[in-house]
């Protein structure tokens, strides 16, 4: 080899390499962009499951139901967050299931729909958590279904969309004064099943989700006084404008929301494949911030909580895997590695 050739070739690899490491460094600096720390906390000591369901009540958290590739479960698990223990408490009394809805009104916690592994269910159950005891109440007042959102609103429970061998969208509310259940209004855009849901501020709010295949890219918010839905901003890339340019990766199915102070967190689930993308959605200007991506495994199926304004994320699957690890979200604090 000559040494112009040896030259000409050397300074080509100098020069790949200048422009690889100038790709790396705006890849980490982007990285390095995005403020939020993930931080493993007090595994959940149940089986690992995907498709569990969780409420809250005071300052304890609660998480049954979900299944494995195998098993379905419907053990209870209450989590003390003053403490840092879990313990097993009364198991709910109806069938094994996943992709129920839960949520809480006052000091009682209510389970109801998902999917027994050849059954579509109806039934519902309050939980009291000072006797530990369970009690069956009304049916739920639509068909039987699974993949549902619930939520709770102003001492009154819903339960909106889902898939009974078809996609659905509409809205029911739970009364436990007189324990009845009465029709609503529908969400609005698509039928929809394994969306989101949340309450901030008085009103509670339905996004994303899955019909007939595709990821949807609305959020709707809802006024019980009114009994009205109303869309917020697009959840993708819609406007001329650079507020939205990177919304295309909020959109998912089988994801987990929960609320720290004003604002909601969106992270994990699925869109074509398994996404830890995490956004910060800010109700009062309508507008999403990207925050450092979930630093667990990836996963979807996983269930969240908030305890003491303090945000929660745990179990799920990735694939075959089961998960039962819990990480919390710390979103001003700037990202550290393996904490």
């Amino acid at each position: 080899m000559t040494k112009t050739k040896a030259y000409w070739i050397g300074g080509l690899l100098i020069f790949s390499s200048f422009i690889t490491s100038q790709g790396c460094t705006k890849s980490t600096d982007s990285d390095e962009d995005l403020v939020g720390n993930w931080k493993r906390f007090d595994d959940f000591e149940g089986n690992a499951r995907s498709e569990a369901v969780s409420f809250t009540i005071g300052d304890y958290a609660y998480v049954t139901t979900g299944a494995t590739a195998s098993d379905r479960f419907k053990d209870l698990w209450e989590y003390n967050i003053a403490r840092r223990y879990w313990i097993q408490k009364a198991d709910l009394p109806g069938a094994a299931r996943n992709s129920a809805v839960a949520f809480s009104i006052g000091t009682k916690g209510y389970v109801g729909t998902g999917y027994d592994g050849s059954t579509r269910l109806t039934d519902f159950w309050e939980y009291d958590q000072s006797s530990n005891q369970w009690t069956q109440k009304a049916n739920f007042g639509g068909s039987a279904r699974y993949d549902a959102v619930g939520f709770a609103l102003n001492d009154k429970g819903y339960i909106a969309c889902g898939y009974d061998a078809n996609y659905l969208k509409d809205v029911w509310q739970y009364d436990p004064s007189n324990d009845q259940w009465t029709q609503k209004a529908s969400v609005g855009g698509s039928k929809r099943s394994a969306a989101m849901a949340f309450v901030v501020n008085g009103k509670a709010y339905v996004s994303s989700g899955n019909n007939n295949g595709e990821i949807l890219k609305d959020i709707w918010s809802y006024d019980d006084s009114a009994n009205e839905w109303t869309e917020k901003t697009k959840i993708y890339n819609y406007s001329d404008e650079s507020y939205d340019d990177d919304y295309g990766t909020i959109p998912r199915q089988n994801g987990v929301a929960f609320t720290i102070g004003n604002n909601v967190y969106i992270t994990t689930g699925e869109n074509s494949s398994l996404t830890s993308v995490t956004w910060q959605y800010d109700p009062s200007s309508d507008r999403w911030i990207e925050k450092t991506a979930f630093e667990g495994t990836g996963r979807t199926g996983a269930v969240a909580f908030t305890l003491n304004d303090r945000g929660f994320v745990l179990t799920g699957r990735s694939g075959s895997l089961m998960m039962d690890n819990m990480y919390e979200l710390l979103p001003n604090e700037e990202q550290v590695d393996n904490d």
